[in-house]
């Protein structure tokens, strides 16, 4: 069992290191990448891995690390705020996606029994491909995102009535081994949770400062391990998901001063083990199910997918989620979730759904896990762009411009120098695609079009042909490559300034040898850097000067890397001399500092 084991471990483990940088690199997550990976190595890829019950089950602990992490985050207050968003469109969405789901049974002549479970199922979202998404998009911080997040975890609440409902539904044979009232269980499960509140608040933190007060690494992070498997654990025996119960304890620690402290240790083994869980479902996709009954199990995935979007625009309009977020916020949420597995493997042990239905419902989810990343990337890269520019007025029309500067871009970048300029006497246009900027600026007198930069017609109507300067301020990187490209070609008279988003995009305007260029944060950082060191009661112009030395070392640096950066063995010999000649200019420094009277000069 051992070797069996440890070549499981190996291959989930090769798995992901192949995968996941690949889909990373093709700019299709992360999680497609675990997904697709887990289809490839399961019964019905390679069959390298046969045990996908016990994968699964082992893997669930990585979502329930990521729901203890998520609880994290948000203090008791802000989980307060959120209690109309958790229980008005939580309640929303699963009741109203599983009324739908069962009237389509209905329509469709399937047994209203059958039709009320796999409604039930269907309501429900995957709580760790959602969040994953909205985390790598870092679209959870927004209001759609909140709506989101509160309806995720609405529906892990739902998942206790449902189970609760079920024995109700099972033939009399079935429902009397289950076992216990519902109403007995649901008194049971609040016992349950006001005692956790009431004990987390008192014991928790007592616990954690004593382990803490030790100063030994490994036991604090072997406590924190402890306390979401405790939960965990608790939580399951009384039939509640593992997650809730992971964040339930989470939010009992959110303000407390350990907080950040078990981020830290919690971390490395929720992204193993949340990846481990989106591979187990690619293994789950039963590709014989498929087979025996295709048109089935894809009309239910598409199905399942259009209707639960549509709710979920519904939900959107009807609590006023703002315009431009609703179409991804209808579709994150828009797969069926984890689960559903656990809802259709209860209900079939019950009799509630016979075999021959189960099958192609559990297919069915499964594919929908593994297609939503793929529509969200799709959305993102096609479809979201050209509605933005539908909603989006036309382009200005631009008469009679002849500036001496062309300023593309007027985000925080291009502002202030257009604002030096403009305080200098010096007019600008400017372009820029943001509408509502675009009408602040006009009214505090800048001459500001909207439009996008990179059409040529835009730049001759700008008055390109008689500018002296063009100032590519774009936050896209290859917008603004492919904008200095053009200009060059139908202006070669324009002298060319550009914003350098990060070291690579340095590079690129060095190999185009453009007038200047300026990496956005480079300057604000090392003036904060020589602020840093006058409060720490370095005189100013000592202070100054060691920025100043640091600043002419990085741009040579800069310089002599962009030379050789396609050889990466001079790449990895000029990087250890540069940390040498770093340490040895800055030795020097400090003795001459010392030299100097009172140790500063």
């Amino acid at each position: 069992m051992g070797h069996g084991i440890l070549r499981d471990a190996f291959i989930f483990l090769a798995t992901a290191v192949i995968a996941v940088p690949l889909f990373q690199r093709l700019g299709l997550g992360s999680v497609l990448g675990y997904l697709i990976g887990g289809l490839a190595i399961g019964p019905w890829g390679f069959g390298l891995i046969t045990s996908v019950e016990e994968s699964m089950h082992f893997s669930e602990f990585g979502v329930v690390l990521f729901l203890f992490l998520v609880g994290l985050e948000l203090e008791p207050k802000r989980l307060w705020a959120l209690r109309l968003p958790i229980f008005g469109m939580g309640s929303a969405q699963v009741l109203g996606c599983t009324a739908v789901f069962t009237l389509v049974g209905l329509a469709f002549g399937v047994d209203a029994r059958v039709a009320l479970v796999a409604a039930l199922g269907f309501a429900l979202s995957s709580t760790a491909i959602a969040l994953q998404v909205m985390k790598e998009k870092e679209w959870l911080p927004t209001q759609s995102g909140n709506a989101a997040f509160s309806i995720l975890l609405f529906q892990d609440i739902a998942v206790i009535p449902m189970l609760a409902l079920l024995p109700t539904l099972a033939p009399a044979s079935a429902a009397a081994t289950s076992g216990g009232s519902p109403w007995l269980s649901a008194l049971k499960v609040v016992g349950v949770l006001v005692g956790v509140v009431v004990a987390g608040r008192l014991l928790l933190r007592p616990l954690l400062r004593m382990v803490a007060a030790a100063h030994l690494r490994e036991v604090f992070t072997a406590l924190a391990l402890f306390l979401v498997v405790a939960m965990a654990g608790l939580m399951q025996s009384i039939e509640i998901s593992m997650g809730l119960g992971a964040f339930m304890a989470g939010v009992l620690l959110a303000d407390s001063e350990y907080r950040h402290a078990l981020e830290t240790d919690i971390e490395p083994f929720k992204g193993l083990l949340l990846g481990l869980f989106f591979m187990s479902v690619g293994m789950s996709i039963d590709v014989g199910a498929v087979k025996n009954s295709p048109l089935v199990v894809i009309g239910i995935v598409v199905g399942v997918t259009v209707l639960k979007i549509a709710v979920h625009t519904s939900i959107a309009r009807i609590f006023k989620l703002p315009e431009q977020q609703r179409p991804f916020f209808s579709l994150v949420i828009g797969q069926v979730g984890e689960f559903a597995f656990v809802l259709f493997a209860t209900a079939a042990a019950l009799g509630v759904l016979p075999t021959e239905a189960a099958a192609p419902l559990v297919a069915a989810s499964a594919i929908s896990m593994l297609l939503s990343p793929i529509a969200v990337t799709i959305f993102s890269r096609v479809i979201e762009p050209r509605l933005s520019r539908k909603d989006a007025p036309p382009a200005d029309l631009i008469e009679n411009e002849k500036p001496a500067v062309i300023i593309a871009g007027f985000g925080r970048f291009g502002q202030i120098v257009g604002r030096l300029l403009y305080a200098n006497g010096i007019t600008a246009t400017v372009l820029d695609h943001e509408p509502d900027q675009i009408e602040l600026l006009r009214r505090f007198g800048f001459k500001v079009y909207f439009g996008d930069a990179t059409r040529v017609d835009l730049l001759h109507a700008a008055g390109a042909a008689d500018a002296k300067v063009l100032v590519v301020a774009i936050d896209d990187v290859d917008a603004s490559l492919r904008l200095i490209d053009q200009a060059r070609h139908e202006f070669p008279h324009l002298a060319l300034y550009a914003r350098a988003r990060n070291l690579q995009h340095t590079y690129e305007l060095m190999d185009r040898s453009i007038a200047g260029h300026e990496r956005e944060t480079f300057e604000s950082s090392l003036r904060l850097g020589s602020r840093v060191l006058e409060g720490l009661g370095w005189p100013s112009h000592t202070a100054w000067r060691a920025a100043n030395r640091f600043r002419e070392h990085n741009l040579e640096m800069v310089r002599d890397l962009h030379q050789i950066r396609n050889d990466q063995a001079a790449l990895v010999a000029k990087a250890r001399q540069v940390r040498e000649d770093l340490t040895s200019m800055f030795e020097k420094e400090k003795e001459m500092r010392d030299k100097a009277s009172g140790g500063w000069d």
